[in-house]
């Protein structure tokens, strides 16, 4: 996905939460930008928005909602969306359930002078 089309991406669909890193084991995960992946960590995967980007998460089933920088790929799993760290799901509110409906909006693409905000209207007319 371009970086223009990114600033104005949000979809809506299946979210999960997924575990890169060992934590007691020592041994940590990368991502797919190379960075170590710890268990307190907020962060996402995402199929197709360019990396690293912010998006902001909603959790539809009971509201809440969290920005996270997506710096990994996938879910591999064909119907979801997004992949949550295991912190990420705590304070979404989905940990113990595994799955939920959430909707994905892009707050910015790139990180430092390369950074692109979105320009969102808050107001309705």
């Amino acid at each position: 996905m371009s970086v223009d089309q990114a600033i104005h991406h949000k979809e809506e669909g299946i979210g999960s939460w997924y575990n890169e890193s060992k934590f007691f084991g020592l041994k940590r995960g990368n991502t797919s930008l190379g960075e170590k992946v710890m268990p307190w960590h907020i962060s996402a995967a995402h199929k197709t928005l360019p990396l690293p980007c912010v998006v902001k998460v909603t959790n539809l089933a009971n509201g809440k909602s969290l920005k996270m920088r997506v710096n990994d790929r996938g879910p591999f799993i064909p119907g979801r969306v997004i992949d949550v760290t295991p912190r990420a799901a705590s304070k979404l509110g989905f940990k113990d359930k595994g799955l939920t409906r959430v909707r994905v909006e892009v707050v910015s693409v790139g990180d430092g002078k390369y950074k692109r905000k979105a320009k969102r209207s808050w107001f309705w007319w």
